[in-house]
């Protein structure tokens, strides 16, 4: 099969050729249908973060296909489906946070494409107590981004508290960014959108933002606080600068919610005003296969539009140049098929 290798973190991706994985108990063999570029898989071919993956591994955790092969121990799920393998590989499944609803925070996790071999490739192997079931009606490309930039953003919609009443500001409206303004619009929040780009702002406008503010020309905090403030605020861009003016966006007993995870990334707090202000400033890390299966039925249901470019596997390096130059509207799917 072929597999797009992170052989070196100073090295571009190699495609290889590697022997079709055999799935061990309570494991899945998925022939993969489509794998979504994340930022994530950036950072990760790069070592940018504290905790880096050990090379050669395959990146990818936005990934859709079908079983083709399991282990033992994996009744529920059966050849033939077409499933999601997400950023959760696994988790140990006792802990307090795994048994709270807060799987996402278990300390001994596994993450596709980091920790265990992800979906950039033919066939991939995924526990299959962690796979998603994606409903047939949904088109693999749109899937695929709905796996990590769906989930992520739909999560950090619902830790923030938008909702009817409330003004929500989206700070990037990209592969994440698009999807969260869909969510917070579904949440009945009036939104505000906020980018730096003309094709973003654009599709802002399409998806139906209440507010667009080009952060280029605009001082974001004073017009969106000429609004009344923002109630919460999402932080999907990759820049110190956006995190500050979303925090400064907010009015009092907001909530600003950090997504986005810059190389170097830090956030400066006035202690005074951030008292007196009554502010809150929390992360939100993907979502639960719960989370994730609402995404999917949303949707089926015609609710979220899914912005993306198809690529083949071949172009991930001329992709992920793509991205880091801002070239990319959406989000960037390899079409594995």
């Amino acid at each position: 099969m072929k597999a797009a290798v992170v052989t070196d973190f100073n090295r571009p991706l190699e495609i290889q050729d590697r022997v079709i994985p055999l799935p061990a108990a309570h494991q899945v063999l998925v022939r993969m249908e489509a794998s979504g570029l994340c930022h994530t898989d950036i950072h990760a071919a790069a070592g940018d973060w504290p905790v880096r993956p050990v090379p050669p591994f395959v990146p990818g955790h936005e990934g859709i296909g079908i079983v083709e092969d399991k282990g033992e121990g994996t009744g529920h799920i059966h050849v033939g489906d077409r499933v999601a393998i997400a950023w959760l590989a696994e988790a140990c499944g006792h802990c307090d946070h795994c048994v709270s609803g807060w799987e996402t925070l278990c300390e001994q996790q596994r993450n596709s494409g980091y920790s265990v071999d992800g979906c950039f490739s033919e066939y991939a192997v995924a526990h299959g107590d962690y796979v998603v079931r994606v409903p047939g009606v949904i088109d693999p490309l749109d899937a695929a981004p709905l796996t990590c930039a769906g989930v992520t953003t739909y999560k950090a919609v619902k830790v923030s508290g938008a909702g009817p009443g409330k003004r929500a500001l989206i700070s990037g409206i990209g592969g994440l960014g698009h999807l969260a303004l869909q969510y917070a619009r579904i949440a009945g929040a009036e939104t505000v959108a906020v980018d730096i780009t003309d094709d973003k702002l654009r599709l802002a406008h399409e998806l139906g933002a209440d507010h667009v503010i080009d952060a280029r020309t605009q001082d974001v905090a004073r017009q969106v606080r000429a609004l009344g403030g923002a109630d919460v605020a999402i932080s999907l861009a990759v820049s110190n600068a956006s995190l500050r003016a979303a925090y400064d966006a907010l009015r009092r007993h907001g909530t600003l919610v950090l997504v986005a995870l810059p190389a170097d990334a830090s956030l400066e707090l006035p202690v005074f005003e951030h008292v007196l202000d009554g502010k809150t400033v929390t992360g939100s890390i993907v979502g639960t296969r719960q989370d994730l299966a609402e995404v999917f039925r949303l949707h089926r249901l015609g609710r979220t539009r899914v912005i993306r470019e198809q690529r083949r596997l071949k172009q991930v390096n001329e992709s992920i140049e793509d991205i880091l130059a801002g070239r990319v509207t959406g989000r960037l799917v390899f079409d594995l098929r």
